[in-house]
């Protein structure tokens, strides 16, 4: 398995740690006033869903399990889970809640994610960073609001909520990113 250092490691990334399967949640550098930089990362095993934590050093070296990288298109949800289609194939497979996590209020119809796989089966997936939404409820400007100081909440047409700037209205298409939800622009179409 290939060895990474552990600065290096990212959110989806597959680690091996004591022979389990992990998946990393969030990894985070943190570099203290005094003494050593870690990197903390926050992970599901991959067999059992629990959640766990890990403390590194920057420079340790974790082993990153190998995974086979393939684009799926998302056709639809349904009970069971998520399902996507391999497009030169059209094999189709389905991807639990659990893996897809609350990445899921951002998939569309047709949309192309970078599945992991490990041996056949898929243990994470990556959004494209970015996704274009309607704006169907936004609040009105508050009277005196300056277009510096604030945004404002907003609604989605998929139901998420987002904070835009205030001259944002209802029936504005915005481009959000994938990985924190935020606003990013007006759609350009």
């Amino acid at each position: 398995m290939p060895k990474s250092i552990a600065s290096s490691i990212r959110k989806g990334n597959v680690l091996d740690i004591d022979g389990k399967l992990c998946v990393v949640l969030t990894a985070e550098n943190i570099h203290p006033g005094k003494g050593t930089p870690v990197t903390h990362l926050v992970m599901r095993r991959i067999a059992d869903g629990v959640k766990t934590e890990g403390r590194f050093k920057t420079t340790d070296t974790v082993e990153q399990a190998y995974l086979e990288n393939a684009d799926y298109n998302f056709l639809y949800a349904d009970d069971m889970g998520y399902n996507f289609m391999q497009p030169e194939t059209f094999e189709q497979i389905s991807i639990s809640k659990d893996v897809i996590g609350d990445q899921a209020q951002w998939l569309q119809e047709g949309m192309t994610c970078d599945v992991r796989l490990h041996e056949g089966n898929p243990i994470s997936l990556e959004l494209p960073p970015r996704v274009t939404l309607e704006i169907t409820e936004a609040d009105p400007v508050v009277k005196g609001q300056t277009a510096s100081s604030s945004y404002k909440p907003a609604k989605l047409s998929n139901g998420a909520r987002v904070m835009v700037p205030p001259y944002i209205e209802a029936g504005v298409r915005i481009v959000v990113s994938t990985e924190d939800g935020t606003f990013q622009e007006r759609a350009k179409d």
